[in-house]
């Protein structure tokens, strides 16, 4: 396969030689794995997609191999930024005939909305200036609160033509780009109305929106039909359903789904991701506001994925319920989007739909220190003055001082060896990376 050639950093590690997360371990695509001074054997249908330069927690693999024994599992990938959480993160598990709700967990439907924009020549300063003045206003504020939420979850981003308080340009994109979710979902009555409140939150945890500015092409042909041409201005959203997918999670529990008991589940879950992708379209909108871009004409190409998420796909000649949870879709010439952190660019793919790595790639870095971890680190080794800018020259909006310690830079791995190992195991090509220029995180 002719792939463009992307840069391997050098072996010597650059990760911190002390630390409480569990040892580093260069983990290889073989079906085994070293853990710790035990050899830990993963089932024959699992693999971890990862190069031997990539730091991996040892307690993550172990996780991912328990949980590939799932009955039902005949497949598993592993990605390079793979974490604990209540089920492995960073991981794609196919199964035939069951349903785990605990594998998607409660942020079903998160996800990145990326708008490429013409814009290509705005200040830094009068950006930043624009970014807290439109973030002092609610685009849904005139919108009736019930009618809202029925809209989008019936709907998704369509649902916004649908509605009386729509701003005007807010209706035109999503009039023009609102992507065909199939039929309209089922009854919703049984939900709490207040969820619509969320509408254009970023959330917490590593959820962002960003303007990002496209630096480096590898692949001219699969980027400029994208608008990634050196020097545009990208919108970055990356958040999910908020509370609503919270509740879900509460709903169904740790439950083991078959026969017609999936169907409800795969309700709940389109209504999820719509939510989800109108919660990323609005925080896009509000960005693409403080650009001067928030007009069609403005607008050069866009692409939403979610990565946390149940669909059917054919695996090994039959369909089986492919479960993401922080992994991105990478069908066959899809584009992606694999997240760097606010001091380091992220990197848009194109897929190769690689039944090998369950059509799927990484959905960022990957952290390398737990959250308590890097406060605790890097209060001492940063003034909170310092964590307004960023090593590449980005402005960070944040008014939280734990979460601008806990979202460092330094807290998350290198994304270029990430990226390698993605395109080195031919899951995607690298098309152009994305060099942050103002994060917002609130």
């Amino acid at each position: 396969m002719n792939r463009p050639a992307f840069p391997h950093p050098s072996s010597k590690s650059t990760h911190p030689t002390s630390h409480t997360s569990p040892p580093s371990l260069p983990i290889s695509t073989a079906p085994s794995v070293m853990n710790q001074a035990d050899t830990l054997t993963l089932p024959s249908h699992a693999r971890v997609v990862v190069n031997s330069d990539v730091w991996m927690e040892g307690d993550s693999v172990a996780q991912f191999a328990k949980t590939a024994l799932l009955p039902g599992c005949v497949s598993a990938v592993g990605m390079p930024d793979l974490h604990v959480g209540k089920g492995p993160v960073g991981a794609v598990f196919a199964v035939r005939d069951k349903v785990y709700p605990h594998l998607l967990g409660g942020d079903v439907g998160c996800g990145v909305r990326v708008f490429v924009t013409g814009e290509n020549s705005k200040n830094r300063d009068a950006i930043e200036r624009r970014v807290h003045k439109v973030w002092e206003d609610e685009p849904l504020a005139d919108c009736d609160g019930p009618s809202l939420l029925s809209a989008v979850l019936r709907h998704g981003v369509k649902g916004l033509t649908t509605l009386e308080g729509v701003p005007n340009a807010l209706y035109s994109l999503a009039e023009k780009f609102a992507e065909d979710e199939g039929e309209p979902g089922g009854e919703i009555g049984y939900l709490d109305q207040g969820y619509e409140q969320a509408l254009g939150s970023v959330g917490g945890g590593n959820h962002f929106v960003e303007i990002a500015r496209v630096d480096r092409v590898l692949k001219p042909e699969l980027a400029e039909p994208a608008g990634l041409v050196r020097g545009n201005l990208v919108v970055i959203a990356h958040s999910g359903s908020r509370g609503f997918g919270h509740g879900l999670a509460r709903r169904w529990g740790d439950a083991t789904l078959e026969g017609r008991d999936i169907e409800p589940y795969l309700h709940d879950v389109a209504l999820a991701r719509r939510f989800a992708q109108v919660n990323r379209f609005v925080l896009a909108y509000r960005l693409l506001q403080a650009l001067g871009a928030a007009r069609v004409s403005k607008i050069e190409g866009t692409f939403d994925v979610t990565h946390n998420d149940v669909r059917v796909e054919e695996v090994l000649g039959q369909g089986a319920w492919i479960h993401r949870k922080g992994a991105a879709p990478a069908q066959s010439s899809q584009l992606t989007i694999v997240l760097g952190s606010r001091g380091a660019a992220s990197w848009v793919m194109s897929g190769l739909g690689n039944e090998a790595g369950l059509r799927s790639v990484a959905h960022g870095a990957g952290r390398r220190m737990g959250r308590a971890e890097a406060r605790e680190k890097l209060k001492n080794k940063y003034k909170r003055s310092e964590l307004s800018t960023t090593k590449v020259g980005s402005r960070v909006v944040c008014e939280d001082a734990d979460l601008l310690y806990e979202e460092h830079p330094d807290a998350y791995k290198p994304i270029e060896p990430v990226v390698a190992s993605l395109a080195d195991a031919e899951l995607a090509e690298p098309v152009a990376s994305l060099v942050p220029v103002i994060t917002v995180k609130r």
